[in-house]
């Protein structure tokens, strides 16, 4: 298939002479003003794009400066042409993101082969970018299946948790959704990358492989002696992700999985553990976590204990909100009961 060539140019005889020159190679265009070209833009997305620079209304570089900014196709090559010889008008346009110029009268082979040169840098860098954004997935793939089966090994020696963690990464992809669909907190939500921070969710509790079985497993309640070893899961997360950290550069993913480990069970009201944080000084992490686990603990069948109701877990919540929860992502957590009652299921 030809490549298509956007030709601008307020001079029907530079239009014609580039048409002239191109049309055996290439798929062209020609436009008489930038006003024309955008309104062509909103149809076809050309593979490269000849711009006059001295035109009427919108000259070329007000023209690429609003493609670039304006028109989400500011990957599209853009090559000046002009009959200013001037270092300082080349130095503006390059400034701007052109990737050449071309002097005017332009002969048909010189513009050809600067045609051709550019297309093939720009296919190139398109190919290699795929290259990289393939091999970033496949990377992707690999330490989720390498987080999944770590994860995986740690709930199987907590036998009474079974698919705590698959649960929870749930509840905190509904509470972050539903948060960023109604402005809560969002200039730390914009900041993030929500998959990448759900995917880490499931190391909160990575923790736990350094609790004894007889401690972790213990079918009925735990004494003050084993209740404060349990609380030492939070620190023992911390650590342990640390130490992956500290063999690998994937920082953003690991400071998340650090906070959810270390935070999850601090209180609003500044009486949780480890460190009796309070407020918005618990990482978002932690104060995400603190609902969807206890939920999730709530709902659940344990040993020691029968699941409570949907309802009554909400209740218990919400009863809450203000002491041990953010009352912010409490309210969030109301408005979105029903999808995790669908999760619970």
């Amino acid at each position: 298939m030809l490549k298509t060539i956007f030709v601008v140019d307020d001079n029907d005889t530079n239009l014609a002479s580039a048409k002239e020159a191109l049309k055996d190679q290439y798929r062209v265009m020609t436009l008489p003003s930038a006003a024309k070209m955008f309104t062509m833009l909103e149809k076809i997305t050309p593979d490269m794009i000849l711009l006059d620079i001295e035109m009427p209304e919108m000259n070329g570089f007000e023209a690429l400066q609003f493609l670039k900014e304006n028109t989400g196709k500011d990957d599209i090559p853009v090559i000046f042409l002009t009959s200013l010889n001037d270092a300082t008008v080349e130095a503006q346009g390059f400034q701007l993101g052109a990737i050449d110029f071309i002097l005017k009268p332009f002969s048909a082979p010189v513009l050809i082969n600067r045609i051709k040169t550019h297309l093939g840098i720009d296919e190139l860098i398109r190919e290699r970018t795929a290259q990289l954004q393939e091999k970033t997935v496949q990377l992707q793939h690999l330490q989720n299946a390498i987080i999944f089966g770590f994860a995986d090994m740690v709930e199987n020696r907590d036998q009474v948790t079974g698919g705590h963690i698959e649960r929870t990464s749930i509840y905190i992809k509904i509470l972050m959704n539903e948060m960023s669909a109604r402005g809560v907190y969002s200039d730390e939500i914009i900041e993030l990358d929500i998959e990448q921070f759900v995917s880490s969710a499931r190391l909160h509790d990575v923790g736990k492989i350094a609790i004894s079985d007889t401690i972790l497993n213990k079918p009925g309640k735990l004494t003050d002696e084993e209740y404060i070893i349990m609380k030492t899961h939070t620190i023992e997360g911390e650590h342990a992700i640390d130490q992956i950290a500290s063999r690998t550069d994937d920082v953003e993913f690991l400071r998340n999985a650090k906070l959810f480990a270390g935070c999850h069970h601090e209180r609003w009201d500044g009486k949780g553990y480890p460190r009796g944080l309070s407020g918005t000084d618990i990482s978002l992490q932690g104060r995400t976590m603190a609902i969807a686990d206890v939920y999730d603990a709530l709902v659940s069948e344990r040993p020691y204990k029968k699941p409570f109701s949907h309802e009554d877990a909400v209740k218990i919540i919400m009863d809450g909100s203000g002491s041990q929860f953010d009352p912010s992502i409490a309210k969030i957590f109301y408005e979105a009961r029903g999808q995790f009652e669908a999760v619970k299921i």
